[in-house]
């Protein structure tokens, strides 16, 4: 059973698209790198949206020409998930792999096509995490690029 679930919309823009959730559903940024920007309504910090570069590797390459985004399910257990799928012989787009910001994820593509990512907490990565700070303002964190 998840425990999250949030829609990542996959763009070439993620600072403009962010900011259009922003400005216009009052969103508030949580999370900012240069490719991926996390946000999260104020009151209600459950509703999230995630803006993903497209062209960065954390988007599957199956992903790419996806218009719109992917849908993200938070689960205990990804590799639980992938064997489940496996014996569902549903389509595997990207085996699990732990991910430098601290998911393991498996891509999966529903019957409609759509990309969902099935991600579980795992240790990030200490370098990148050494690069995570709490944004000028406190607001939210961001990751230095240099």
């Amino acid at each position: 059973m998840p425990s999250r679930c949030f829609f990542n919309v996959v763009t070439d823009d993620p600072p403009a698209t962010a900011r259009f959730y922003e400005e216009m559903f009052g969103f508030e940024r949580r999370f900012a790198s240069d490719w991926f920007i996390h946000l999260a309504a104020p009151d209600l910090a459950a509703l999230e949206i995630g803006i993903l570069r497209r062209d960065h590797e954390v988007v599957p390459v199956d992903a790419n020409g996806t218009t719109g985004g992917m849908l993200t399910l938070v689960v205990d257990d990804v590799d639980a998930v992938h064997r489940a799928a496996k014996d569902a012989s549903v389509p595997v787009v990207q085996e699990p792999r732990d991910w430098f910001y601290g998911q393991r994820r498996l891509v999966l593509r529903d019957p409609a096509g759509t990309i969902v990512d099935v991600s579980s907490e795992c240790a990030p990565d200490p370098e990148w995490m050494a690069r995570v700070r709490r944004a000028d303002d406190g607001s939210h964190f961001e990751v230095d690029t240099e």
